[in-house]
């Protein structure tokens, strides 16, 4: 039987992880825009991958399943690298809950009953997470556990609670990583496993539109204040990746992966909060 990848939002993670994990699998790309799929397989195909494009728009159950229902078509889902959204300088708070934290409730809930034994995924999150203050244990509780369709009418999730797109950002990521621990425990009993990477700046097409936006002085100087005084690269993401999804890391599951160069160590720890 055919092992299979499916990659969800196209863009250069996705592609960074799928590389260093799908050697002898079918690579399934799925992205909102079929010419982001299309030609992110023919970079795949031409690395030697077997590849099938797919349309999915994570915000909606029938696409998801749609999605679901093509992959296990060609074969057994050993893989799922989640690493579709939008980020603060692209969409009002509304869309960032609809796309960032129901899409993966969802991609995570409907994937989970078809994962195969031995399987694992990834789910992008955020750093952004990691600057959320705590929250409540009963809200923590209702993210990680709440029925996906039920999830954005939460009132801590309602228009007047969640004014600022990168308040809804920090929500949705800090969601991602609490419901992949909750999940993690319904994937075990598949024998499947799924964790979180928060990666910081890593420097893709989302990363510049952030740099050029409303945002980026505050970005930059993120990097320049951070340990490691760079942005980091997808291939770094990809790396982890691989950790997490292949042989050597079958001991983890349930699990967030903050790599940021420093930048939340700064942020809660740095010199300006002495």
């Amino acid at each position: 039987m055919t092992n299979v990848t499916v990659v969800i939002g196209a863009g250069s993670i996705g592609q960074a992880i799928a590389r260093r994990v799908s050697a002898g699998k079918h690579v399934v790309l799925a992205d909102l825009r079929e010419e982001n799929a299309a030609a992110a397989a023919k970079v795949l195909s031409d690395a030697g991958f077997e590849v099938t494009t797919a349309s999915v728009d994570v915000s909606s159950r029938a696409s998801v399943q749609a999605l679901v229902k093509t992959a296990t078509a060609i074969g057994d889902i050993t893989g799922v690298i989640h690493a579709a959204g939008v980020s603060p300088s692209q969409a009002p708070p509304a869309t960032i809950l609809l796309v960032d934290l129901y899409g993966t409730a969802l991609v995570l809930e409907e994937f989970g009953n078809v994962i195969a034994k031995g399987g694992s995924a990834i789910v992008i999150a955020s750093q952004s997470g990691h600057r959320l203050p705590a929250l409540a244990p009963e809200q923590n509780k209702a993210l990680a556990l709440t029925p996906a369709d039920e999830l954005l009418a939460l009132p801590m999730l309602q228009p007047d609670q969640v004014t600022d797109p990168l308040n809804a950002y920090q929500i949705s990521k800090r969601g991602n990583s609490l419901r992949v621990m909750a999940e993690a425990v319904r994937w075990g009993k598949r024998g499947a496993r799924v964790n979180t990477i928060s990666p910081g700046i890593i420097f893709t097409p989302l990363a510049r539109d952030e740099l050029s936006g409303p945002r980026g002085e505050g970005y930059r100087r993120m990097i320049d204040s951070c340990a490691a005084k760079r942005g980091g690269t997808p291939d770094e993401v990809g790396a982890l990746g691989a950790l997490l999804m292949g042989p050597e890391g079958t001991f983890i599951t349930g699990s967030d992966f903050l790599m940021d160069g420093g930048v939340t160590a700064q942020y809660w720890f740095g010199e300006h909060f002495q």
